[in-house]
C-alpha cells in the first residue's frame, strides 16, 4: 500500500495521515543533518509494516533535499542493523 508523505515543518515531523491518525517520525535539522528522534505508529496501525514504509519515505526525501540522516530512534537504530544496505543514507 502507498501513503502520502506529508513534511509537517511546523512541527519538525515527516506524517502518514491514515484513516484519522497520524503516524510520524520526529527530527531535528542540524547543520543539514537529519536527526531522527523518534518514530511513533498509533496501535490502530500498528502491524502492517508502518513504521518501515514511513522510514524508507523519510530516508529518499532526505536524500532528495541533499542532505544526511543521523540515526537517534531505536527503532531507526536496529532498522539499521537488519537494513546495512540502508547506511548510505546516514552520516
Amino acid at each position: 500500500m502507498s501513503y502520502t508523505l506529508v513534511h509537517n515543518k511546523q512541527e519538525n515531523k515527516y506524517e502518514y495521515h491514515i484513516d484519522g491518525h497520524i503516524a510520524y517520525i520526529t527530527y531535528d535539522d542540524k547543520n543539514g543533518k537529519m536527526h531522527l528522534t523518534h518514530t511513533v505508529v498509533p496501535d490502530e496501525l500498528a502491524g502492517k509494516g508502518l513504521a518501515r514504509t514511513l522510514l524508507e519515505d523519510v530516508l529518499e526525501q532526505i536524500k532528495k533535499d541533499n542532505k544526511k540522516a543521523v540515526a537517534q530512534c531505536s527503532y531507526i537504530v536496529k532498522y539499521l542493523e537488519k537494513h546495512p544496505e540502508a547506511k548510505g543514507y546516514f552520516s
